[in-house]
């Protein structure tokens, strides 16, 4: 083949997977085009099936391009709002974050054909085991950044029973299996993959009765307020206090008839140690109204600060009806924070280099990755703040077989209307769906919405309204597989995928 033919033929390859990529947000929210991944996957396998490793590597970054630039481009908003650079510079720091994540994808290519082509032909069903080596990675270099997985895809069809086995994770094992199976179909036009893909959609309508979870009978009345404070104002000393109005203004239309009221991620803007004495009111009043409140607050330590949640009213800052003092132990510190919104790496070269690295309130200090519970009312609270209900592993860490609810408080504000908030509550859905308890997401502009223990909605609020949300949310009992062992399930998954096929092979040679 001449020379300008393959270097034409390379170039379309690498068009085509960049476009792959970027079609990929579609099937995200709100997009929600649940069927876009049984395309584009097999596509992107067909593509590089018999490529080298190196021109997989190639063919997988220009992939992830298209994948991350499309589906984070959400991003640019808050640099481009709140970070004071030029256009040029925010666009430059989002195409390095974007070069940075394609490594992944293209990690997973380039050992998938490197095991296919140096060790054995067989190891073509290696990819879904390369796949989560290469996300799992990206989930821990650095902090971690695992937004986008393939599995939340499907939060909203039957395919997410897998998800309380394996977790997200291994949902998405299972997409790019399917993938396989209809290349190798294509490919040699035999009965077997088309039976096995059959299998594998109608396999989790059997796991979904395999599950140990059950209602109990009892019903929470939950309240959430949204405050939908302008993140403009939200950190100017002088807003702390109407600020705080605007919640318990909204707060006073849930007394009496809830029995938790939840605020979103520092919702008190001052921190802790100086507002005790309006704590200490609020949660009195509380009390006396047989309620509980959760709230977003900044606590102070020493010199350490920490973006919290705390609890208050019944049962609140001791787990008994004594007054509130600041230090209770009722409370959850973030230990997942966010690069440069919460902490700047190098943080004595980069903050004088532009505003976006001076932002208010970036420079907290860690929570364990490991705490107790929430309690309020008498229920337990597996919690995460903001960016950390991404991380399963750590949700799941946190989880205990007591836990009522998974709460998750967020200020979704710094992204305006574009689709990070919704992929974000995508997120928090997953999480109820592999551990089988209602969520709470409480924000201060949207999305706020509570779901039941299969991510199912039961309220939600508009967003850049202040409003509040109420639900009568069915309490549950029981822990799913997933609840038991958590990333293991995909790493077996993983290998007996790979296995499986070799086996199901040399069985039929």
């Amino acid at each position: 083949m001449p020379v300008s033919k393959r270097r034409w033929q390379a170039a379309l390859s690498r068009i085509a997977c960049l476009v792959l990529g970027a079609l990929l947000v579609f099937s995200y929210a709100p997009f929600a085009q649940a069927w876009l991944p049984f395309i584009v996957l097999p596509a992107l396998i067909w593509l590089t099936r018999q490529k080298t490793p190196a021109n997989a590597w190639r063919l997988g970054y220009y992939f992830g391009l298209g994948w991350f630039a499309a589906g984070l481009s959400w991003i640019y908003v808050s640099i481009d709002t709140f970070g004071g650079l030029h256009p040029i510079a925010s666009v430059a720091i989002l195409l390095l974050l974007f070069a940075y994540l394609s490594l992944f994808p293209a990690l997973a290519l380039f050992l998938w054909r490197w095991l296919a082509t140096r060790v054995h032909p067989l190891a073509y069903w290696s990819l879904p085991l390369t796949w989560l080596i290469a996300e799992s990675l990206r989930g821990w270099l650095l902090t971690g950044f695992p937004w986008l997985d393939l599995g939340y895809t499907q939060t909203d069809n039957w395919l997410s029973g897998y998800a309380t086995w394996f977790g997200g994770t291994g949902l998405g094992l299972v997409l790019i299996t399917i993938a396989l199976l209809t290349v190798r179909f294509i490919e040699r036009r035999s009965w077997q993959p088309p039976t096995v893909i059959a299998g594998l959609l109608l396999l989790p309508l059997l796991l979904s009765q395999l599950n140990a979870v059950s209602t109990t009978g009892e019903k929470a009345k939950i309240g959430i307020v949204q405050g939908n404070i302008s993140q403009s104002i939200k950190w100017d000393p002088d807003q702390h206090w109407p600020n705080l109005n605007q919640y318990l203004d909204l707060t006073r239309q849930l007394y009496n008839a809830h029995d938790v009221i939840v605020w979103p991620e520092s919702a008190v803007t001052m921190p802790e140690p100086y507002t005790d004495d309006i704590l200490a009111i609020i949660h009195d009043e509380m009390v006396e109204t047989e309620t509980g409140l959760i709230t977003g607050i900044i606590d102070i330590e020493g010199s350490d600060y920490y973006n919290s949640v705390i609890a208050l009213g019944q049962d609140g800052s001791t787990g008994v009806e004594e007054p509130y003092h600041h230090g209770h132990s009722n409370r959850f510190r973030k230990h997942q924070l966010l690069p440069i919104g919460e902490f700047v790496p190098f943080g004595d070269l980069m903050r004088p280099l532009a505003p976006l690295f001076n932002l208010p309130m970036s420079s907290f200090s860690r929570g364990d990755y490991v705490q107790a519970p929430l309690r309020a009312h008498g229920w337990q609270f597996t919690t995460a703040i903001c960016y950390e209900i991404a991380f399963p592993q750590q949700v799941w860490a946190n989880f205990t077989p007591a836990t009522d609810f998974l709460l998750t408080v967020s200020n979704d504000t710094w992204f305006g209307r574009s689709h990070g908030p919704a992929q974000h509550m995508q997120i928090a859905r997953m999480r109820a769906i592999e551990l089988a308890r209602p969520l709470i997401r409480a924000t201060n502009s949207g999305i706020t919405g509570i779901t039941d223990a299969q991510g199912r909605w039961l309220a939600r609020a508009p967003q850049f309204t202040a409003t509040t949300l109420s639900a009568e949310v069915p309490l549950v009992q029981g822990i799913t597989p997933y609840a038991l062992w958590g990333h293991w399930g995909a790493w077996a998954l993983a290998l007996l995928i790979l296995f499986g096929g070799a086996l199901a092979v040399v069985i039929r040679r």
